[in-house]
């Protein structure tokens, strides 16, 4: 029947194959979605074959959606402790890259090859996707395919050995880690004071500036046994207990200013409420917090924002983000004004208007068809990949033009680019294994001996730099490494190792920074 023979019906095989193969552990190892790619090529080994355009619509799709996520953390990065990060990222990438270009010279290994184990080396898909747009050739994902299993289990191998080898001492790390944390995103905690000191008494809150002068938010006033909902004309008087909202050293100045801590609770006004509330109003983006005057107009108090997973101390300057959500404390009459000013809505935040995406690819599609000529009439261009990519990144960081909110919720993303990614990977994967026999008799395991040079190698670099890098954690070194290396199945072998979150945002940090420079590395690669 016709239906058995459809590509399209072939698509779907495949994607569903693949799935059932990446869920399949091994010593809690597995190959997720990318196993998909693997049964492509078995598929196209065998005759099957998928139509272009299928390939090209899921590589725009998913390096546009790789940009939108990878946008802010890639400009964050160069803040913080960024810099350290980006260096070993640097490294690890570099390093990479040259061995691929030195195997290449001196083996006689095909370009295409050569970059597709340096993908695979590194368990990126985002550079497969730039390496395959970049040279044209399914002989790019041969490579991928033969260095992707040791490029998992290499790294996996490596961060849970490491440690052992040089004897580090992971409670120490953890110690040192939280010390070095406390200066970047501090808690926010909650503590209940007793007005004791003579120069507060019988001043208002406005008066005193108490949010100026200790950056902390006050959220509850009890006097004479009532409690009081507080604004900026509330009198402060000896014996009120005032609960305060802030990070340690913000309370700490609440009690230099008011009086000694309580161990009493202030109940809730009777008219009183904290509520969440969820920034999804278009015209409220990237406005500052303190335009909205909550507390002159509606007696209400952000106590505290939520930004992706980050408790956040609420200032007048900080710019909303879309799904922000705002810790707010106010009447409940009030409460209805403030829910409706930044929108609480759910559902927008599920809701995707393609317009943006549709307006943002096309904006990167012509991005990348633009030429710079230098030299003797030599010419480049970012090409389809660098220019959504490099618009995506820019669109994600922007957030917000008139009207068009350019940032996608998580799940709108994460949806578009396992599609965009599927997609890429079957018509690839099939693209190339008809070629797949051919290229392994012409070059046998030497190809498998590059890939676990390029996966070794540059983590072994990386750790020798990282002995001349001034406080450098091990815990933050071996997320970086992983972050670098674009492995989450690596990320997931050091997770255990601590009860701290350092790895993870060494991680974050490096990964969309190693993303893109892999894609740039692959680009200038495929010149040759």
């Amino acid at each position: 029947m016709e239906v058995f023979t459809s590509q399209y019906f072939g698509l779907f095989v495949i994607i569903c194959l693949g799935f059932i193969l990446g869920s399949i552990k091994f010593k809690g190892i597995s190959l997720d979605i990318s196993a998909i790619i693997f049964v492509a090529l078995v598929f196209g080994h065998f005759g099957m074959t998928m139509p272009p355009i299928i390939g090209k619509l899921g590589l725009i799709l998913f390096i546009y959606t790789i940009g939108m996520q990878a946008g802010p953390g890639f400009f964050e990065s160069f803040r913080q402790q960024g810099k350290t990060l980006f260096i070993l990222a640097t490294i690890i990438v570099a390093s990479a890259s040259i061995i691929t270009f030195a195997a290449f010279w001196w083996t006689g290994v095909d370009m295409p090859i050569a970059i597709g184990l340096l993908t695979g080396a590194l368990t990126s898909t985002p550079g497969l996707a730039a390496a395959i747009d970049a040279t044209g050739s399914p002989l790019v994902s041969i490579g991928y395919g033969i260095a992707y299993p040791f490029g998992v289990i290499g790294v996996i191998l490596f961060v849970r050995l490491y440690p052992k080898l040089i004897k580090a001492d992971i409670k120490k790390a953890e110690k040192e880690y939280e010390i070095m944390n406390e200066s970047g995103f501090p808690e926010i905690k909650h503590k209940t004071f007793r007005v004791e000191n003579e120069n507060v008494d019988g001043k208002s809150i406005s008066k005193l500036r108490i949010r100026s002068m200790t950056q902390a938010v006050i959220s509850r006033i009890l006097h004479k046994g009532e409690a009081v909902v507080p604004s900026p004309d509330t009198v402060l008087n000896k014996g009120d207990l005032v609960r305060a909202v802030g990070t340690e050293d913000a309370l700490r100045k609440i009690k230099l200013l008011i009086g000694d801590e309580s161990k009493e609770e202030i109940p809730l006004h009777k008219s009183y409420e904290v509520q969440s509330v969820l920034v999804t109003k278009k015209d409220v983006i990237n406005q500052p917090l303190g335009a909205f005057n909550l507390w002159s107009n509606y007696q209400a108090t952000v106590t505290r924002v939520r930004r992706s997973g980050i408790d956040i101390t609420p200032s007048p300057s900080l710019k909303l983000h879309m799904g922000d959500k705002l810790t707010v404390a106010c009447s409940h009459e009030n409460m209805k004004q403030v829910v409706r000013i930044f929108g609480n809505n759910d559902k927008k935040l599920s809701d995707t208007d393609f317009f943006p995406i549709a307006a943002g690819i096309v904006l990167g599609i012509l991005v990348g068809e633009v030429s710079l000529s230098y030299g003797s009439g030599m010419t480049f261009n970012l090409g389809l990949t660098g220019g959504i990519l490099a618009v995506a990144m820019i669109l994600s960081r922007i957030g917000r033009t008139g009207p068009i909110i350019w940032s996608m919720s998580g799940a709108a993303t994460q949806l578009l680019r396992q599609v965009g990614l599927m997609f890429f990977l079957v018509q690839v994967g099939t693209n190339a294994g008809a070629q797949l026999v051919d290229t392994y008799s012409q070059y046998g395991s030497q190809l498998f001996l590059i890939g676990g040079v390029i996966t070794l190698t540059p983590m072994i670099l990386a750790v020798i730099a990282a002995k001349f890098m001034k406080n450098m954690n091990v815990l933050s070194l071996l997320g970086a490494i992983t972050g670098s290396m674009t492995s989450t199945p690596g990320l997931a072998a050091v997770d255990p190792m601590t009860e701290t979150n350092a790895p993870a945002i060494a991680y974050a940090t490096v990964y969309p920074v190693a993303m893109v420079l892999l894609i740039i590395f692959t680009q200038l690669l495929g010149f040759f």
